[in-house]
């Protein structure tokens, strides 16, 4: 059984509900395997074959359906990647080398050899947010655009919400919907479907515990491409004050977003991504 699940059982759930998910993809994909240093990783591919290429980086405890209500918009406009990042729910490997290396920029640079695509406009979210950023710090050549929303690496980590969490999941399934929800930011109503998904992963998934390590600010200065930072002022993980003070002072080219009733999953954004990425 893999680390990163509680339980082959869950394990099987997750992947299962992944599976009948890509199945009913909102538009014609294409599923692909790269071999990677990290193991195999996972991209499902969306859009026309000549459309400028666009990455997608999901964040932690989830999986290329992240993207599942922006990819019929993107792919009108690019050849869409959405990868499954090591180490997460998705159907790549379950790899998790240390954050504070360059271990995944060199997978990324895999995946996009492996791909056949030499730059990209990427977007990033949460965990993938610092993933895009950390490559385009390190290979700013090969990021044409970059969009962030609540990216990690930029405002501290709050890790209040922890407690919360942990206190919540003593009264079981019941307070575990309880605190993904607060965490996340989502509705708890009991039509929320994308709270009934988190709840699933996270019943079954052993999420990372490694603080996401901070970019330097001669880092962030040297990034030269366009740049667009969106964060929610009710994030429970990041300071998006913090993220927001930073991009401002470090990127002073960079567009930031900061929506007000938003807490840490930024959903509904579609359009005004698509029109940054479009220039």
């Amino acid at each position: 059984m893999s680390a990163i699940y509680k339980s082959e059982a869950g394990a099987s759930e997750i992947r299962r509900r992944y599976l009948r998910s890509l199945d009913d993809w909102p538009v014609p994909a294409e599923r692909i395997r790269v071999p990677t240093r990290e193991g195999e990783t996972f991209v499902v591919v969306s859009g026309p074959e000549d459309a400028p290429p666009l990455l997608l980086l999901h964040g932690s405890g989830a999986n290329a359906t992240m993207w599942w209500d922006d990819i019929a918009v993107w792919s009108r406009h690019f050849r869409v990647h959405a990868v499954d990042l090591i180490g997460e729910p998705g159907l790549s490997a379950p790899s998790r080398p240390p954050l504070a290396s360059d271990a995944y920029a060199l997978w990324l640079d895999d995946v996009l050899e492996g791909l056949g695509v030499p730059s990209a406009s990427v977007v990033g979210s949460s965990l993938g947010g610092w993933m895009a950023l950390d490559y385009a710090t390190r290979r700013p050549e090969r990021v044409t655009r970059l969009a962030l929303l609540c990216p990690g690496g930029l405002g501290g980590q709050r890790m209040g919400w922890l407690f919360k969490a942990l206190f919540l999941r003593l009264f079981g399934r019941r307070g575990i919907r309880r605190s993904v929800a607060v965490t996340a930011g989502l509705s708890d109503s009991p039509t929320s479907t994308a709270l009934d998904h988190v709840v699933l992963v996270f019943t079954h998934f052993r999420p990372r515990t490694e603080r996401l390590p901070l970019f330097p600010d001669a880092d962030l200065r040297r990034l030269a491409m366009p740049v667009e930072v969106t964060v929610g002022d009710r994030d429970a993980l990041f300071d998006s004050e913090g993220t927001a003070r930073r991009v401002r002072e470090n990127i002073p080219h960079a567009t930031v977003r900061r929506l007000p009733e938003t807490g840490h999953a930024i959903l509904g954004e579609t359009d005004s991504v698509l029109a940054f990425l479009r220039g």
